[in-house]
């Protein structure tokens, strides 16, 4: 096997690193392509809040017909990838800045951190 030296491996993970930015950045601007960023709000019901799309580790995308909100968390999530499913602990109706969610990875049981929501940014399509 072939030793790397020490600078050579954090230029790998420094590149794989910006990999997944760049990849990031291309999701995001996919989902929120052709819309316009209007007021972010605390809450929003949680009644038509289907799973989020996971954007790195700090972004997730809830969708309704016509409108899509981009919620920025406060702090990076641990464990948050494209491969997590979200279990979010909703108190009442609403989905709300700082509630709380955990991370499952598929097929395991056990749950990742907790991690808070951000303010929710509707962003929609310009009316013709």
């Amino acid at each position: 096997m072939t030793k790397l030296p020490l600078f050579a491996l954090i230029f790998v993970a420094a590149g794989a690193m910006a990999a997944d930015s760049d990849s990031d950045a291309r999701d995001l601007a996919k989902a929120l392509a052709g819309r316009t960023p209007g007021k972010p709000v605390d809450c929003v019901s949680s009644s038509w809040v289907g799973g989020p799309q996971i954007i790195g580790n700090r972004t997730l995308i809830y969708r309704e017909v016509g409108r899509v909100l981009r919620n920025d968390l406060p702090a990076a999530c641990p464990g948050l990838d494209d491969d997590s499913i979200i279990v979010s602990e909703i108190h009442g109706s609403q989905l709300c800045r700082n509630d709380l969610f955990y991370t499952l990875q598929r097929g395991s049981r056990i749950p990742g951190p907790h991690c808070r929501l951000g303010k929710f940014t509707p962003y929609e399509k310009p009316k013709s």
